[in-house]
C-alpha cells in the first residue's frame, strides 16, 4: 500500500462516493443538458413572439446558474476528495494517464462557468443575437466537458487491450487515445447525452409547473408541451443506449448481468439484475408521466408531477451508475487494478515477497492480530466494513478459526472455476500473512474471547 487507508465505519468508503455522486450527477448532467436547452428555448420564444414567457425563462436561467455553478461545483470537489481517499491508487492512475485530458476539461469548465454567468447577467442588456451566441457558447463548452469526462469514466470499465498491453511499463501515454476512445466510449457518450438532455427537460418542467399567472397559461401550455416533446425522444432512446452498452462491454461484465438473471431465485448477483430492471422500469414510468401529465394536459401540470419526474430520474440515474460500477467487479479499472487498489501485475510479487512487507503502512508490531487488521484494511475495507455495510461479522456467520482459514485459502489460491473470482479480488500475501488475517477475522466472527492462533 502506497497510501493510507480511509476506513469509514458503518457505510464504508464506496458509499461516501456513491452518495456524493448521486447528488452531483443530477446537477452535472443538468449543467450539460440545461445549457443546450436554454438557448434553444430562448430562440423558440423569439421566433414565436412569446415575450410574456421570457421572464420565466430568465428565472429558470438563474436557477440553472445557482444550482450548477455553486452546488454542482462544490459536489464535484467533494467527489475528488472522496475518490482520493477511498481509491487513491485508481485516482492516481486516472490523473497520470489522462493529465492532458483533465487539463483540457478544466479549460472547457472555466469557459462554461464564465459563459453561464454572462448568459444570466446579460438578459435584456445586450442584443438578443449576441445573447443567444453566449448561450450556445456555453452549450458547446459544457458538452465538451462531457466528451472528456466520458472518455475517462468509460476507460475504467473498458480500458482496451492496447492500453492494457503497456500498463505498468511507464509508456501508457503512448496509448492515450486508445484508452480514451475505448470500446464503451461511444455507447456511454450516447447514454450520458440522452440523460443530460432528459434532465434538462425535467428541470424545465419543475420551473414551468410553478407558473400560476392566468395571463401566462397559453405560453405555459406551449412551453410545457414543447418540453415534453424535448423529453420523449431522449427517454425512448435510452434503452437503445443500454443495449449498445451491453454489447460493447467485456464478456466477463456481461456474464455478471446474465448470471444475475439466471440465478435470481438463489440471490447470486441478484442486486445488479434488479437494479438494471429498475432503470428500465423507471425510464418507462417517466415516459408515461411525461405523456399524460405534460404533453396531453400541459395546463394541469403541477409541481408535484414535475418533482415526481425528478425523483424518478434520480432513481434511474443512480440505478444505472450502480449497475455500471457493479459489472466492473472485481476491478476498479477492468483487467488492470482490483477494487482494493492492487494491480493485477503485482499479485505474484506480493504472494512471493509479502503484502505487508511492500506496504509503508504496516504497523510496527509483532502482534498477529494487529498485522491481520493491517491486511484487512489494505485488502478488504475497499468493499467491506467490520459491522456495517457488507459486514464481515455477518458474512462470516460465526465461522470458527479452521473455517475462516479455509475460506481465505480459497480466496488466496482460487480455483479456475471459483465463483469468487467473478466479484472478489484474490487475497494476496504470504501464507503467514494469510494466517494473520485469519486470526483477525476469527475475532470478528466469534468475538475477542475466542482469540486463537491460526496457522
Amino acid at each position: 500500500m502506497n497510501y493510507p487507508v480511509w476506513d469509514v465505519p458503518g457505510i464504508g468508503g464506496p458509499w461516501v462516493i456513491g452518495l456524493i455522486s448521486i447528488f452531483h450527477v443530477l446537477i452535472a448532467w443538468f449543467a450539460v443538458g440545461g445549457g443546450i436547452y436554454l438557448p434553444y428555448a430562448e430562440r423558440k420564444l423569439y421566433r414565436e413572439g412569446r415575450e410574456d414567457w421570457i421572464p420565466v425563462l430568465q428565472r429558470h436561467s438563474r436557477f440553472f446558474l445557482v444550482l450548477t455553478g455553486v452546488f454542482g461545483a462544490v459536489s464535484g470537489v467533494g467527489i475528488w476528495f472522496a475518490i482520493g481517499l477511498v481509491q487513491p491508487e485508481a485516482t492516481s492512475t486516472l490523473i497520470h494517464n489522462f493529465v492532458f485530458g483533465w487539463a483540457i476539461e478544466w479549460v472547457f469548465f472555466v469557459i462554461e462557468l464564465a459563459a453561464a454567468a454572462v448568459y444570466y447577467y446579460t438578459w435584456n442588456r445586450i442584443p438578443r443575437e449576441l445573447h443567444l451566441k453566449v448561450g450556445f457558447l456555453y452549450a458547446i463548452a459544457s458538452f465538451l466537458t462531457l466528451v472528456i469526462i466520458n472518455g475517462i469514466l468509460s476507460f475504467m470499465l473498458t480500458p482496451g487491450d492496447d492500453w492494457l498491453s503497456v500498463a505498468g511499463t511507464g509508456t501508457e501515454a503512448s496509448k492515450f487515445w486508445h484508452a480514451f476512445f475505448n470500446p464503451t466510449y461511444f455507447p456511454s457518450l450516447l447514454m450520458r447525452t440522452l440523460a443530460c438532455l432528459s434532465l434538462a427537460g425535467i428541470y424545465a418542467l419543475i420551473t414551468y409547473s410553478r407558473v400560476e399567472d392566468e395571463k401566462l397559461q397559453d405560453s405555459k401550455q406551449a412551453m410545457v408541451r414543447w418540453s415534453a416533446n424535448w423529453l420523449m425522444p431522449m427517454v425512448l432512446l435510452l434503452p437503445v443506449g443500454l443495449v449498445w452498452m451491453f454489447l460493447a462491454m467485456k464478456p466477463e461484465s456481461r456474464e455478471i448481468l446474465q448470471l444475475g438473471m439466471n440465478t435470481i431465485g438463489s440471490g447470486q448477483f441478484t442486486v445488479v439484475t434488479r437494479v438494471s430492471m429498475l432503470t428500465v422500469l423507471t425510464t418507462i414510468t417517466i415516459a408515461g408521466v411525461v405523456y399524460f401529465f405534460a404533453y396531453k394536459y400541459p395546463r394541469e401540470l403541477s409541481f408535484g408531477h414535475a418533482a415526481s419526474l425528478l425523483f424518478l430520474a434520480a432513481i434511474a440515474t443512480s440505478s444505472t451508475e450502480f449497475a455500471r460500477e457493479t459489472v466492473r467487479k472485481p476491478y476498479v479499472i477492468q483487467n488492470h487494478m482490483y477494487s482494493n487498489g492492487i494491480r493485477l501485475s503485482d499479485i505474484d510479487r506480493f504472494n512471493r515477497e509479502g503484502f505487508l512487507t511492500n506496504s509503508v503502512w504496516t504497523p510496527d508490531s509483532a502482534d498477529p492480530v494487529e498485522l491481520g487488521k493491517a491486511m484487512f484494511r489494505g485488502q478488504c475495507v475497499a468493499c467491506h466494513t467490520q459491522k456495517g455495510y457488507r459486514s464481515m461479522t455477518k458474512l462470516l456467520q460465526g465461522r470458527d478459526a479452521k473455517a475462516v482459514r479455509l475460506l481465505l485459502d480459497t480466496l488466496h489460491k482460487p480455483a479456475p472455476d471459483s465463483p469468487y473470482k467473478k466479484y472478489m479480488p484474490p487475497l494476496v500475501g504470504t501464507d503467514e500473512e494469510v494466517g494473520y488475517l485469519a486470526q483477525y477475522l476469527t475475532l470478528l466472527s466469534q468475538g475477542p474471547q475466542n482469540r486463537v492462533a491460526v496457522k
